[in-house]
């Protein structure tokens, strides 16, 4: 899928981070309850078959479909999207009628957008929560008064929005990115913890707090993963060796991986301060590149042929968060918990991030810290990975599938022979294959508790897990 170019540094009124060798876009918040249609369309190559003969009206370049109401390209939809949901407000060093083609659309952000209203695409199309997948599908182009352009473009009509919020209170639906203080500055105290003069520098009294604290015994297993032990009983650890199949089974899965390190820049100046909206902003573009990570893995599958481009749909849609969650956890923990955590470091909260700081927000915590340390425990090898992936995402529970029963035979397919390779390769470790097992629905659990963990609390909550855990582990 073509991702936009990045406009040029400084150009536009787009702002950013000095701080930063190469700073993170305000980009909207990363989906969380489903994942839009256009982009799973790409696994379809009648899809792209039948865009070839469109092109973008506001740009000409090649069109991937209806989007916004109007016939578009992928980068002006996320140019759309993006200056929307995150309120930007360009400024023109011309005279406001500058040429969009392919090559110079990046050039003028204030003429790009313009455009875009000119045109028709309709903001009201774009979810409120700033999610992939727009809302009012049966909405099209809109014609909107000189007027109502100019409010747009000015900004005048953001700050309404935003006055109109701050009357009625914060929805747990809108971007953080958009209220979140530039200016917010190092305190101590924390109402998340009994006392409030607790020195917050380091985050020392979360990690003494639930460090020590033991995850609740009750999991909510993965029905289908577990019913098949009454078939065929786990065998007992005995010298073998590994079955040619599961092995070219398992060389295919974890060729269709990409192992490669992450490509978001995570590095920022010594004495730098990073704010709640640019490290927040980071985390979307992490969340982007990983997303983009799953689709490409997807067709690469060995089983990709095997399974209808709805089923596929609807396989990401359900699993998405919990195949990042799990890839973060095991072969980009070294980045996350290493670059990442040396930025969050960076960050210190407020007080009133600190009291708005939810419950859920604090379990989310306790089980990311005893996760990380379970994997970290077990050292999950490249092969291990692939296969708990595969698993996890060959999910016959899910609603809306065509293919349940064939979901199921290959979810058996590959539960066995991630069994066959662990009790090979790791002879002196019973109990590998089931602790392995184990964490698939706690990476379950704790997905679904992410969704209901308010946006603006992400920074905060990633500051305090990679605080721990790089600290718990740097002792061992």
């Amino acid at each position: 899928m073509e991702r936009d170019e990045r406009p040029p540094s400084g150009g536009g009124g787009g702002g950013g981070s000095a701080g930063l060798l190469e700073p993170p876009a305000a980009l909207p918040p990363p989906p969380r309850n489903g994942f839009c249609q256009d982009e799973l369309a790409e696994l379809d190559p009648g899809t792209n078959d039948r865009a070839e003969q469109r092109t973008c009206l506001i740009c000409g370049d090649r069109a991937t479909g209806l989007h916004y109401g109007i016939i578009s390209c992928e980068g002006c939809k996320g140019f759309f999207k993006r200056s929307i949901c995150n309120k930007r407000v360009y400024r023109c060093s011309r005279d406001k009628n500058c040429v969009m083609s392919r090559k110079q659309r990046n050039r003028c952000q204030y003429c790009r957008l313009l455009k875009c209203l000119q045109m028709g695409m309709n903001r009201k199309a774009i979810r409120e929560d700033g999610m992939p997948g727009g809302r009012n599908k049966s909405i099209g182009p809109v014609q909107i008064s000189e007027e109502e352009i100019e409010r747009i473009m000015s900004g005048q009509e953001f700050e309404e929005e935003a006055n109109h919020w701050s009357n009625h209170g914060d929805s747990d639906h809108s971007s953080p990115g958009n209220r979140a203080s530039e200016s917010n500055q190092p305190s101590p105290g924390s109402t998340l913890s009994s006392s409030r003069s607790v020195e917050l520098n380091g985050f020392m009294a979360f990690r003494e707090q639930y460090m020590g604290m033991s995850v609740p015994p009750h999991y909510q297993y993965i029905p289908h993963l577990f019913s098949y032990s009454g078939h065929s009983p786990l065998l007992p650890p005995q010298a073998r060796s590994l079955d040619p199949q599961s092995y070219s089974l398992i060389h295919q899965l974890v060729s269709a991986e990409d192992l490669e390190p992450l490509g978001t820049p995570m590095l920022i100046e010594d004495g730098y301060a990073v704010t709640q909206a640019e490290l927040f902003a980071l985390l979307c573009r992490l969340a982007d590149e990983l997303l983009f990570r799953q689709i490409a893995w997807i067709k690469k599958l060995p089983f990709f042929c095997e399974l209808s481009i709805k089923d596929y749909t609807c396989l990401l849609s359900s699993t998405w968060q919990e195949l990042i969650l799990l890839s973060s956890l095991t072969v980009y923990s070294k980045q996350i918990f290493g670059e990442l955590a040396d930025v969050t470091a960076k960050y210190s909260p407020s007080d009133e991030e600190l009291h708005r700081f939810s419950d859920e927000g604090m379990e989310v915590i306790e089980r990311l810290i005893y996760l990380y340390h379970k994997f970290h425990q077990l050292k999950v090898s490249n092969e291990e990975y692939a296969c708990m992936k595969a698993i996890n995402f060959l999910n016959q529970d899910i609603r809306g599938l065509t293919s349940a029963s064939q979901l199921e035979q290959l979810n058996k397919r590959y539960w066995y022979i991630c069994q066959d390779f662990t009790e090979y390769k790791y002879t002196h470790q019973p109990n590998r294959f089931p602790d392995l097992m184990m964490c698939l629905p706690e990476i379950r659990y704790i997905a679904g508790k992410m969704v209901n963990v308010p946006l603006e609390q992400l920074p905060l909550l990633f500051k305090v897990v990679l605080h721990s855990c790089k600290t718990s582990v740097g002792k061992e």
